[in-house]
């Protein structure tokens, strides 16, 4: 399984494959049609509460908001197996946050890929 990430602003291409959001609130000013998701999986995205919290100071909370989200993943074990058994061999994920990079975005890849 090859997975990368883009924003959803971005354009919809055919290279990526199955698009997946990975946000748990709906992007703003984004139709569900224009967005292209073939799956939506809110339920393996941080909690409201650690959300909230890393965006109080995401430069300074993002390597222990890393430990905290893996730790909820661990928890959440059956919901994130459902997920990565519900994904194709070429997967894009797709999210609204404004620096992919150091969001929750490549952290989610990352557990999924290595399982």
């Amino acid at each position: 399984m090859t997975i990368s990430f883009k924003r959803i602003y971005d354009k919809p291409s055919a290279s990526d494959g199955m698009r997946v959001l990975v946000d748990r609130l709906w992007p703003r000013g984004v139709s569900k049609a224009s967005a292209h998701i073939d799956l939506w999986i809110k339920e393996i995205t941080p909690s409201n509460e650690l959300r909230k919290w890393f965006h109080v100071d995401p430069d300074k909370r993002f390597a222990e908001f890393s430990k905290r989200y893996r730790a909820e993943l661990r928890k959440n074990h059956e919901a994130v197996e459902k997920a990565r058994a519900s994904l194709a061999d070429t997967v894009t994920f797709v999210s609204a946050v404004k620096d992919v990079e150091r969001s929750h975005v490549p952290i989610l890849r990352s557990y999924i890929e290595r399982r």
